[in-house]
């Protein structure tokens, strides 16, 4: 693989196409507005007015959106990928989406001679950048073998978690981790600082012991500085939570956390916080959403 499309040169993408650019890419782009990619255009990516144009004759193209309904419309929209690429091409979705258009891009894509994998990430703006993010893949074992080389120039924990969607389930299990654990860091932050603790001291007490986590370690020091500059957006927590949430009722199962955590972060969207940072949650408890005050 030689030549890469690569559409969604967002917070996360944009590092991303810079790392594959290092590693000897060839890289084609396309964003809907250009002004945006002008950095990443000046360092060597080309940049195309269209999808179709875009991917036309790339050995590989990565998609990496915002929503479920952006994946639909890249896949299959007029002028997409799955009508522009060229055979045989791999077409690797790195958006977190449902498991379910997973699957139907999968089958879809493999009718047409595609070779499909679903390879969410995790590791936030920080992983984009230092190439370290971790690649959950899902499809063919054999087509994950052959994209090794390419998600090495971005991640450094790739791991193939099996058939199509797998890959999308695996990242859904990561983010039901973070709701979580986020949520217990904010709800210990609030404690310490009712009781009068110094939170520095607190942070410094806890973060090498059993409750130390990579959510404390990020994001208390941004929560302590008032930083809710995103890294991750707050609205796609939300919207990866949702698909979470919907996944577990289709299994039955009852997880209690996560729709707690879900109801948080939507009083905080409907407060017009959605384009925050996660760490903004702590909002939640500083603002007394939803009834606290009476």
């Amino acid at each position: 693989m030689k030549s890469i499309g690569f559409i969604g040169v967002g917070i996360m993408g944009k590092s991303m196409v810079r790392n594959l650019m290092k590693a000897g890419y060839e890289l084609h782009i396309y964003a809907r507005t250009k002004s945006k990619v002008y950095d990443v255009i000046a360092e060597g990516a080309i940049f195309h007015d269209s999808i179709a144009d875009c991917v036309k004759d790339c050995d590989a193209v990565i998609t990496i959106v915002g929503f479920p309904k952006d994946v639909e419309e890249v896949y299959y929209d007029a002028g997409n990928i799955l009508d522009s690429a060229k055979e045989g091409a791999y077409l690797i979705d790195m958006t977190t989406t449902s498991p379910i258009i997973a699957e139907q891009i999968y089958e879809e894509g493999k009718k047409k001679g595609f070779h499909v994998l679903d390879a969410p990430v995790t590791g936030g703006d920080t992983g984009a950048k230092a190439g370290t993010l971790s690649i959950l893949a899902g499809g063919e074992k054999e087509d994950y073998e052959a994209c090794v080389p390419l998600f090495e120039a971005m991640g450094t924990n790739i791991n193939y978690q099996g058939k199509a969607g797998c890959g999308q389930h695996a990242k859904l299990a990561n983010q039901i981790m973070i709701a979580g654990t986020l949520s217990g860091v904010c709800e210990a932050l609030t404690y310490a600082k009712a009781k009068g603790l110094d939170l520095d001291t607190v942070l410094r007490s806890v973060s090498t012991g059993a409750a130390g986590s990579r959510q404390l370690d990020l994001f208390a020091p941004k929560i302590m500085a008032g930083d809710f500059a995103p890294g991750f957006f707050m609205k796609h927590f939300i919207k990866d939570m949702t698909l979470a949430l919907t996944e577990a009722n289709r299994s039955g199962l009852c997880l209690d956390v996560l729709s707690q955590a879900l109801a948080n972060y939507e009083e905080l969207q409907a407060a017009g916080y959605g384009d925050l940072g996660t760490q903004a949650l702590i909002k939640y408890y500083e603002e007394g959403y939803p009834e606290d005050d009476e």
